[in-house]
């Protein structure tokens, strides 16, 4: 472990979307965190972290070689494929070193706890990199949600809908059941993951889910309805063949409703090359994208308040992770509440798959 005084030197395996995009620049803008190594055999990539990432990062082309100086590192952070999550973190956790794993973490809930198992017993630090959490939205209904301004919640709408008519090609399109691929893994797995955050662990699943697109081998529409034991009803949409996009969030509460449309920009911001910067507005969106609050009216047609935007904080999730690091404390997502949203995902597919509603059990 490096001293107290000095930033944690982290392995970074992959370099694609995930490690390029949100981890390198989020990791590399977290004061006490420093990226020391990135693991690709892409030359392509090996250029574009060494210009993002300054002269002093060092490669390996394997994460077998992160294992053979594991005394140099302190975190490594996956952000590979799906199927390599389980593998890489396992290895890692035995090579003594703490980890952050891209989400979906595994592909089975018992894959999850196993882990979770490894990393109690060598008391390592393993966290889910479930960034949405951080996004400007769900933290502003989080505030409304716990100031109890929508009263009772009864229905929770989320929405994570694009327009992709055209297949991109590559792994997460994959009907390679060892892939794990497809929207219901894809983006499925903050949208549970947000719906069991915000209003606890569920009963009752039903899901369906399609193939839409010429060509397509995984699913490309997909909707699941989670019955909470809050008593909350979660209707949780993912599509890559939505016309017309509908609201992020529509909250519905025994004394108003709250409507979001549109996506946090962080997301935006990072592919765009910008990063947090100290003092520096971050996460921020203008007063026309704000969502309302009320009740007996369209949004649309200027019913409701609007709600001032809660600024987004992906930076927050890699705080946390430093400080449980240094301090061996609880990470800021654990592998055992990636695992009960894996339970909802296996459900989903099984529902999606038999047509039935499958019950979730304790």
């Amino acid at each position: 472990m490096t001293g107290s005084g000095s930033p944690l030197r982290v392995g970074l395996v992959g370099y694609g979307l995930a490690g390029s995009v949100f981890h390198a620049p989020l990791i590399a803008t977290t004061e006490g965190l420093v990226i020391d190594t990135v693991v690709t055999s892409n030359e392509e990539r090996r250029a574009q972290a060494g210009a993002d990432l300054g002269d002093g990062v060092r490669f390996a082309a394997a994460p077998e070689e992160l294992w053979q100086r594991a005394d140099e590192l302190d975190l490594i952070v996956v952000a590979s494929p799906n199927r390599t999550h389980v593998p890489i973190a396992t290895a890692a956790l035995e090579a003594g070193l703490a980890v952050v794993v891209d989400k979906p973490v595994a592909g089975t809930a018992a894959e999850a706890r196993a882990l979770a198992a490894l990393a109690d017993d060598r008391g390592l630090v393993l966290s889910v990199f479930q960034n949405r959490r951080w996004d400007n939205d769900f933290l502003t209904l989080r505030r409304l949600v716990t100031d109890g301004e929508l009263g009772e919640v009864q229905r929770f709408e989320s929405r994570f809908e694009r327009w992709r008519p055209q297949l991109k090609g590559g792994w997460r399109e994959s009907g390679d059941p060892a892939e794990f691929g497809g929207l219901l893994y894809d983006l499925g797995s903050h949208v549970v993951d947000q719906a069991l955050t915000l209003f606890g662990p569920a009963v009752r699943v039903y899901a369906e889910s399609d193939v839409r697109r010429p060509g397509a081998a995984a699913d490309d529409d997909t909707f699941i309805a989670v019955t909470h034991a809050s008593g909350v009803r979660s209707h949780l949409y993912m599509s890559a063949t939505t016309a017309q996009l509908g609201p992020r969030f529509r909250v519905l509460g025994s004394r108003a409703g709250y409507v979001k449309y549109g996506l946090d920009p962080q997301e935006a911001d990072l592919r765009d090359g910008r990063r947090p910067a100290a003092g520096e507005p971050w996460g921020v969106e203008p007063e026309g994208l704000w969502g309302r609050i009320g009740s007996g009216e369209s949004p649309v047609t200027g019913g409701g308040t609007p709600v001032e935007t809660v600024p987004g904080d992906y930076p927050a999730y890699y705080a946390a992770v430093a400080a449980a690091v240094r301090d061996k404390s609880t990470p800021p997502v654990t592998a055992l509440e990636a695992a009960a949203a894996l339970d909802i995902l296996e459900a989903a597919r099984r529902s999606a798959r038999d047509g039935v509603t499958v019950e979730i059990t304790a």
